[in-house]
């Protein structure tokens, strides 16, 4: 495995405030993701898993600590600045996929790369090459109610790795799906992962799929610590 490191979390607290209250939900989590690592993150539910998610993906800010994203330090970078860093370095998938329901599924694969700047023909050919991997090449010009919950996901993973991320944050990415589905699922994202050498951060109950990653930490009382899987 690499030893470049392509996402780090230094000391990382996040701290809510409810009228007169305040709930912390982080307290001083340190992370480091590896070129092409796989890492799992488990928790019981509130346990801050997703808010750890956002904090890494630059989609939230911490109360403390720091998150650099490929050298990055992003707290130091302006929303626009944040935002081009996240569109090429750092992919999402959820649990829900969150394709837009009036465009095509090679449309919604299409996007982040049009955000990026790509050409319309550059982005379409992209897309089509990945739909194609994740094996919805006869489904490019279906919309996300025409396809299965399965291949709806897979699309959404297509979307999330079409920019060649650094890493992909995945948040309970077979929760929503049957578990011959979800098997499946997870047997893709191993598969890019070798592949392509993309790093992946996922979040799951699914005992399965955790015990396929290179290691798995675990979430408790807003503190990080290794698990066994």
């Amino acid at each position: 495995m690499s030893t470049e490191t392509v996402l780090q979390a230094q000391n990382l607290g996040r701290t809510y405030s409810q009228g007169d209250l305040s709930v912390n939900v982080l307290r001083g989590v340190s992370l480091q993701i590896a070129k092409g690592e796989r890492v799992g993150i488990i928790g019981s539910s509130g346990s801050g898993k997703s808010t750890l998610l956002h904090l890494l993906g630059g989609l939230d800010t911490p109360t403390t600590g720091v998150v650099t994203i490929a050298g990055q330090d992003v707290s130091g970078l302006n929303q626009a600045k944040r935002g081009r860093l996240r569109n090429r370095c750092v992919g999402f998938v959820y649990q829900f996929h969150h394709l837009l329901p009036e465009f095509s599924a090679m449309e919604n694969v299409s996007m982040p790369l049009l955000i990026g700047g790509k050409s319309k023909t550059d982005a379409a050919h992209a897309a089509t090459e990945l739909l194609e991997r994740v094996g919805l090449g006869q489904r490019l010009r279906h919309k996300p109610a025409e396809l299965s919950g399965g291949e709806r996901q897979r699309a959404a993973i297509a979307r999330a790795l079409v920019n060649r991320p650094k890493v992909v944050l995945a948040d309970e990415p077979t929760g929503n799906l049957d578990e011959d589905t979800a098997a499946r699922v997870y047997e893709l994202l191993l598969e890019l992962n070798r592949d392509l050498g993309t790093s992946f951060l996922v979040v799951t109950h699914d005992t399965g799929l955790a015990a396929k990653m290179d290691r798995v930490l675990q979430l408790s009382h807003g503190e990080l610590q290794s698990a066994s899987a």
